[in-house]
């Protein structure tokens, strides 16, 4: 398909957060900017006056739009960082310093310590975050001293040192913020302790931590410390209401390739995020058009050797969501849980809006290509021999036995033509037998149909399970059509579809289009059918009240509902416009009538 405008581009961006990408006829990057809801954020540049000369330019330039979906606006905040960092756009005139964003560190040396920093030194220690925001550090920090006592000191504790007392302790052990590793009085095993319980608050694990200021502010009260118990719950507050930090990006996965995919009958899109140093760098999504009906693990093999060709990485580990061929030299992770899941998760969420997209576009541009690739899908999903172009539903309406009446929807490329649309009132039935019914209607349409020589469906649905779908079978036996035509039963109460002769039922994705579908036509033939069935009930009750009427007879009633063709309207009719149907007389009859019934 041809890039599309930029008109069409912005016309099928999500509503969601991320980061947009400008670039210009000649793929150069232009800009890079955050949105809380990327499709507004786009759409504004194009559809307002800009007093800032620098957009005005920038707006003209602008041939296509990228973008990264991520999962919050933090997210977006941290990720536009990064690549503004690393590809300096002309038009991005802030962030293009050496800003950074604080990480709370965990030192790699004996009795940590525990500080905020804007400089990862990789010595081996732990760094967390980045943060968006240094007030958020420094509550988390207070909250980890609240809790624990840690040193602040840059002493080297060796252990051989604190036996020879070479340190003394500080006003910090004597405020009872630290509890003396220097002189030996705390164990390292003691401290470490400390540490793994700071490290799963960080990571917003805060079980342990919370059952322990939940226990530390019981006992201040039990022993009446009203005030410091008061400050340990504004602390448990803080901490119920942290939000974990950001997914975008972990400091420990480094120089990482990352691929997901997601596919269709003719096309896979493989969506590529490189990461560095814990940073999402670079998203790309390709779309390949399949050829021979290539499995998903075929297009990832060959998408994963094309986009690191392309973008030239170098780096050695990948993570992928299945094995594939790889050449010689690289490690290859399939992730299930943590931040390496999250990270493959995020791919794949920019795979699936990609494809969203072009689908959107497609709709816009092409619409048959929208059609064909349903149609194609229906075909496989229900095992059919050709494609459901025309599809009829049937329905059955009777209540307590009343007035039994069946519809039939019709759906032409997978949208209702409701010009074909028919009901019928069962003849040969005597009370509510459903099967008896469904069996009557089936006949009577597809007879009708052989007479007239119409096109027949390609596929039947009979809103219903096994029993209806037997009666509707046995109808077109008797028109020589069984075989024919595709027909299946669907049950309301697990969505089960029911094939001739199959005792096992088929049970579709619940998200999948083809089910979507077979549940409109359900729903649609539904509402058709109790539609004509209240209408039917209103006016065999209403012609039946308005008859007992001295002076009114059976022609009276069907002039009024030629005229005002629903019950309701008769009711609402005022006096004269009664009388310009009946005349002056009959009107005064059956207003006084219906005055006194009520």
């Amino acid at each position: 398909m041809a890039e599309a405008s930029v008109q069409l581009q912005i016309s099928t961006l999500p509503n969601s957060p991320g980061v947009y990408q400008y670039y210009d006829k000649n793929e150069k990057l232009l800009y890079v900017g955050k949105a809380k809801n990327l499709k507004k954020r786009v759409a504004s540049y194009f559809t307002k006056q800009h007093d800032n000369a620098r957009i005005r330019l920038l707006v003209k330039k602008i041939k296509t739009v990228k973008h990264i979906v991520v999962a919050t606006e933090t997210d977006a905040l941290l990720l536009e960082n990064n690549l503004i960092k690393k590809y300096q756009p002309r038009y991005n005139v802030l962030l293009k310093d050496d800003k950074s964003y604080p990480w709370i560190c965990i030192k790699n040396e004996r009795f940590p310590r525990v500080f905020s920093t804007r400089r990862l030194i990789k010595d081996g220690s732990e760094y967390f975050g980045p943060y968006t925001s240094m007030k958020t550090v420094h509550t988390l920090l207070d909250l980890i001293r609240g809790l624990y006592q840690l040193r602040t000191c840059n002493y080297d504790l060796a252990e051989e040192k604190i036996r020879n007392d070479k340190y003394k302790v500080c006003l910090e052990y004597h405020l009872g913020n630290c509890l003396g590793p220097c002189e030996g009085k705390q164990t390292e095993a003691d401290y470490n302790e400390n540490i793994e319980a700071i490290r799963n608050i960080i990571k917003g694990n805060f079980k342990d931590s919370l059952n322990q200021f939940k226990n530390q502010m019981k006992q201040y009260a039990a022993d009446l410390k009203f005030e410091d118990a008061q400050r340990v719950k504004e602390k448990i507050d803080v901490l119920e209401n942290y939000q974990a930090k950001s997914t975008v990006v972990n400091p420990k996965i480094n120089n990482v390739d990352v691929f997901s995919i997601v596919s269709d009958e003719s096309y896979g899109y493989v969506n590529f995020l490189q990461i560095s140093f814990g940073s999402i760098i670079r998203s790309h999504t390709l779309e390949i058009k399949k050829k021979l009906d290539e499995s998903d693990k075929e297009l990832l093999t060959l998408a994963v050797i094309e986009l690191r060709q392309r973008f030239n990485s170098q780096s050695k580990e990948l993570y992928l969501p299945f094995k594939i061929e790889t050449e010689e030299g690289l490690k290859v992770h399939i992730p299930k849980a943590g931040d390496k899941k999250k990270i493959l998760d995020l791919s794949l969420r920019n795979a699936k809006y990609y494809r969203m997209e072009r689908f959107k576009q497609a709709k816009i541009v092409d619409p048959n290509r929208h059609e064909n690739r349903i149609m194609a899908q229906m075909k496989k999903d229900l095992r059919l021999s050709e494609e459901p172009r025309h599809i009829e539903c049937f329905d059955n309406s009777n209540i307590q036995g009343t007035n039994p009446v069946a519809a039939c929807v019709v759906f032409k490329n997978g949208k209702p033509s409701k010009k074909d649309y028919r009901k019928f009132n069962i003849k040969t039935v005597e009370g509510p037998d459903d099967f008896a019914s469904m069996e009557e209607v089936v006949y009577r349409r597809y007879k009708r149909l052989k007479e007239e020589e119409q096109p027949l469906p390609q596929l039947i649905i009979i809103d219903g399970g096994k029993g209806q779908l037997s009666s509707a079978l046995k109808s077109l036996e008797k028109l020589d059509l069984r075989g024919k035509i595709a027909i299946i039963g669907i049950a309301k109460r697990l969505e089960e579809l029911f094939y001739p002769d199959d005792p096992i039922p088929l049970y579709l994705d619940k998200k999948s289009e083809t089910l979507k579908i077979i549940q409109q036509l359900r729903n649609e033939a539904h509402r058709f059918g109790i539609t004509f069935h209240r209408d039917k009930r209103s006016k065999e009750a209403l012609g039946t009240v308005l008859e007992t009427i001295p002076g009114i007879g059976e022609k009276t009633v069907i002039q009024l509902l030629k005229q005002f063709k629903s019950t309701k309207r008769i009711k609402k009719a005022s006096f004269d416009e009664l009388a310009d149907v009946i005349g002056t007389s009959r009107a005064k009859k059956i207003v006084t009538h219906l005055q006194e019934a009520e």
